[in-house]
């Protein structure tokens, strides 16, 4: 890809910010960023949000969505016995 668009590094932020795309494409997307203020602002913004996500503690499954998940995956050998 050459001349990367707006259109086209929306399409591969995920991967550019989870540092999975491959570097032809990153050194795409940053050439891109240099010159577009606009599109700079939205993966400043979208990283900041990843980052404070990334913070936050995991939640707890409630216990009757975790036997449904594992019923419906069949894997209720995992499952704690019943109490």
């Amino acid at each position: 890809m050459t001349n990367v668009t707006c259109r086209d590094l929306l399409e591969g932020l995920s991967d550019y910010l989870d540092g999975e795309a491959p570097s032809e494409l990153c050194a795409e997307i940053e050439h891109h960023l240099a010159e577009c203020g606009k599109c700079r602002i939205v993966v400043d913004t979208l990283r900041q949000t990843v980052s404070l996500y990334r913070q936050l503690p995991k939640p707890a499954m409630p216990e009757p969505a975790r036997e449904r998940l594992y019923k419906r995956l069949d894997l209720t050998e995992y499952l704690p016995p019943a109490k």
